[in-house]
């Protein structure tokens, strides 16, 4: 006869009941503070989506009319930023974590490190006084040479305040933050798949193509994300050094810029009043809404390749 084992009865320790319930009471939290920025951003912009067109700046036919040029131009500067900022970030990276020398690669990452403390302020100034000024020659040259392009077609601006010049800014400002990320992503990738790949032959940069990049993809991602989160959302850099007007544009180098939404609401928002306010307001819920869909597909991307971040 055999008797059943009964398991005795796990008791949680205070300290462990203490740090599940901080834990859980922070998540609770962070999703409370969410829900009410989409239920603020949602009540203060009914005014503006049911209110007259006419009472909108520029008088436009409707709503949309409005933050359509204003949300094209939120994500082309921002896409532009993430272009070119991507594959320079990931050179960087790739630097510091396989090619530099120890010492070196200590010295550059506190740079980079640092270069992602300098204000969002201090960029505008550079970009408003020294690099607008400075790239006005090299427009002008694009404009003469390649002003078959569509994207080069046009009056070309004699200040510099382009889009251009705020997708290069917001460059250098998202290449600290996508570069510290992948950085530390790569830097984990296992070392027996490193060893494995030059010990089959493999040179350093086709170890990095079949251990490093796949292993870190995700990671990179997520800062490329990140990044353009940063860029989506930036207000003193597109206020000071653009010259905005609402139109839908792909020119680079026109004097006829495409606004954004953070820089419109930072320009508009002390001299509006009444339904002027509620609409800053839903033009600040379009935005919130443009962020959420990005990341929530680029959730998606990082899910669909979980088969390569050599976790499992």
């Amino acid at each position: 006869m055999t008797t059943a084992r009964t398991s005795p009865k796990t008791t949680r320790r205070l300290g462990d009941q203490i740090f599940s319930g901080s834990t859980l009471t922070a998540g609770v939290i962070i999703l409370a503070a969410l829900a009410a920025v989409a239920i603020f951003l949602i009540a203060q912009s009914i005014p503006a989506l049911v209110a007259d067109p006419a009472e909108l700046k520029g008088s436009p036919s409707s709503f949309w009319e409005f933050v359509g040029p204003l949300a094209f131009g939120t994500v082309w500067a921002a896409f532009l930023a993430l272009v070119m900022a991507l594959p320079i970030s990931l050179g960087i990276a790739l630097f510091i974590s396989h090619y530099a020398p120890r010492r070196i690669a200590q010295g550059l990452g506190y740079v980079i490190d640092l270069l992602a403390a300098v204000p969002s302020v201090v960029f505008g100034l550079w970009g408003i006084k020294v690099l607008a000024p400075g790239i006005t020659p090299l427009y002008i040259w694009l404009t003469d040479n390649l002003g078959w392009f569509p994207l080069f077609s046009g009056q070309v601006s004699g200040t510099g305040k382009t889009i251009l010049t705020v997708a290069i800014v917001l460059a250098v400002m998202i290449i600290p933050i996508i570069t510290a990320v992948s950085r530390e992503v790569f830097l984990q990738t296992p070392v027996l798949h490193e060893e494995a790949a030059l010990a089959l032959g493999a040179t350093r940069w086709e170890m990095i193509q079949m251990a490093v990049l796949p292993f870190g993809r995700p990671g990179v991602i997520s800062a490329a994300m990140l990044g353009l989160g940063r860029a989506l959302g930036e207000t003193m850099v597109v206020a000071m050094v653009l010259s905005p007007a609402l139109v839908v544009s792909f020119v680079l180098t026109s004097s006829e810029n495409p606004s954004t939404i953070a820089g419109n609401i930072a320009l508009n928002f002390p001299e509006a009043h009444g339904v002027a306010v509620n609409a800053l307001i839903a033009t600040g819920l379009i935005l919130f809404v443009i962020t959420l869909v990005i990341n929530s597909i680029a959730r998606a991307v990082i899910n669909s390749r979980k088969a390569f971040s050599g976790a499992n």
